[in-house]
């Protein structure tokens, strides 16, 4: 049955002088798992945001949506509160409790549920989703993953038809990204709940869903299985973006079965003439300390448990330093404690140069109306660098009115342009598809070139992979392993790349998709 069927669908934001949306014509099911896919400020969002009336932007719209063979317009807010959920990119923006019990009981209490039933309901679906042992535990105090976990919960108790989803697992570490996607799946699969989410990461989501919609430029342009738009992309742009085992697959040209997960493409290279050694440079030539961090201890109240345990830390001139870990294990602490904004107890930071910060949250970044006038700010110099970054088009446009990857780019630009000596960055790529991300390491790449330093805290193991020069594992306050980028992501186990675990013991060092294409046939 139809669950949603939309009609000749555009849409133009006001003042924009482009369309977001281009005559979209899609029917879904009941009970489909649809991923969106596509370049960064492609309409993924916007499309989304469509089909939840209360979140709808406004602007010029033409064509229907119906939801359920009503127009989405006519749904009462009642029906579109309980049936259509919707989960944002930023765990933090849609808590609105204190506590655990209290935000799943939120919902249902807006809804005049009664008491009764909403003591049952938020113990069934804590019990469900793991909150029974945290059910009285403050918000605040929940990692990242388990935020957005508890959004996720505080929808489903609602028992909706529909999740919207977008960019979920962006801001999560890559073992809880890992499993609220496969949450996500249990609840498709276990209550039927339609589910349509657009995501970047697409390791793990990719394999799992039932049909995929690659949006470019506002148009649906294929919409197919995971295996078969697979072979459909296989020549587009967005053929670099698809997980490690396709976009292998894709490069080699093989008349072999498509892998879509790491089990399918150690399959898929066990069949293949593959040189096993691949011969790489381990060293780096950076040297200098520039930054360094001793004995650091911090905690945000005074009698709170320490966040930072004795931490120590070496950054040498032009490299970039990739520092990991989980949700809430203090990455983000730590900048703030090396940036000033944060004062240690104890310990001591050492640097004589000119230091730059890009916050989490690129909001942040912003004071000014329009993207042109927060530029002028730092520098009268700012188009050449805007034009690296794609975002020349948007001179007049407010930044909060900008896609969350062009919202941080344009941050980005902002910081690179006080010229810093050494950069720090938090979650540098978050909302980038693949090629913002290139784009993004080859000119972090030209700034060492230049002797510049970058500290980049990012769940991002890819883009560390490709553009790190070393990185380190934050661990219960401190660094617990560290390392050259190669050598780090060859010797661990869950925080490496998909390629290397594709490539564990069959291919020797090798942890991009780039470097297993270099070994087969030679």
């Amino acid at each position: 049955m139809e669950i949603f069927n939309i009609e000749n669908l555009s849409f133009k934001y006001n003042k924009s002088p482009k369309y977001a949306l281009k005559n979209i014509n899609l029917k879904v099911n009941s009970g489909e798992f649809l991923l969106l896919i596509g370049q960064s400020g492609c309409g993924k969002t916007t499309l989304l945001k469509m089909l939840k009336k209360e979140l709808a932007p406004l602007g010029e719209k033409s064509g229907e949506i119906f939801y359920k063979r009503k127009k989405i317009e006519d749904l009462s807010k009642a029906e579109s509160a309980s049936e259509i959920g919707f989960i944002l990119q930023d765990p933090d923006s849609q808590i609105v409790t204190d506590k655990v019990y209290s935000e799943l009981a939120f919902g249902l209490e807006s809804l005049g549920v009664d008491k009764e039933t909403i003591r049952s309901k938020t113990a069934e679906f804590a019990a469900y989703f793991g909150f029974s042992d945290m059910f009285d535990r403050e918000t605040n105090s929940l990692s990242g993953g388990e935020k957005q976990l508890l959004n996720l919960a505080s929808v489903m108790v609602m028992n909706p038809k529909v999740i919207l989803l977008d960019e979920p697992v962006s801001m999560l570490d890559p073992i809880f990204a890992v499993d609220f996607i496969h949450t996500l799946k249990r609840i498709n699969d276990d209550f039927g709940t339609t589910v349509i989410i657009a995501e970047h990461h697409l390791s793990e989501v990719y394999r799992l869903c039932d049909k995929v919609i690659y949006l470019n430029n506002g148009d649906i342009t294929a919409y197919n299985s995971p295996k078969e738009i697979s072979v459909d992309l296989k020549n587009e742009k967005i053929g670099k973006t698809l997980p490690a085992p396709v976009r292998l697959y894709n490069t080699l040209n093989s008349d072999l079965d498509c892998p879509l997960s790491v089990k399918e493409g150690r399959e898929f290279l066990s069949k293949l003439d593959i040189n096993s050694n691949y011969n790489s440079n381990l060293e780096i030539k950076c040297s200098g300390t520039v930054l360094s961090v001793r004995n650091l201890w911090f905690r945000y109240e005074k009698h709170g448990r320490d966040i930072l345990k004795g931490l120590s830390l070496n950054i040498k001139k032009g490299e970039i330093y990739a520092l990991l870990g989980e949700n809430g294990c203090g990455k983000s602490t730590l900048l703030n404690v090396i940036n000033g904004s944060l004062k240690a107890y104890k310990g001591k930071i050492k640097h004589n140069l000119k230091l730059s910060y890009l916050p989490q949250n690129p909001k942040n970044v912003f004071v000014k109306d329009t993207l042109e006038d927060d530029m002028k700010l730092i520098s009268n110099s700012y188009k050449e660098l805007l034009s690296e970054f794609g975002l020349l088009d948007y001179l007049k446009t407010h930044p909060y009115d900008l896609s969350g990857g062009e919202l941080q780019r344009a941050a980005i630009c902002k910081v690179l342009l006080t010229k810093p000596d050494i950069l720090l960055m938090d979650e540098a790529t978050k909302g980038f598809d693949n090629f913002a991300k290139e784009n993004l390491g080859r000119i972090l790449k030209s700034l060492t070139d230049r002797g510049i330093t970058v500290l980049l805290v990012t769940h991002d193991l890819e883009f560390a992979a490709s553009f790190a020069d070393r990185c380190g594992l934050l661990f219960n306050g401190g660094i617990t392993s560290e390392g050259i980028t190669r050598q780090f992501f060859r010797e661990n186990i869950f925080y490496t790349t998909s390629a290397a675990k594709m490539a564990k013991e069959i291919i020797d060092n090798a942890v991009t998709v780039d470097d297993i294409i270099r070994c087969v046939n030679g």
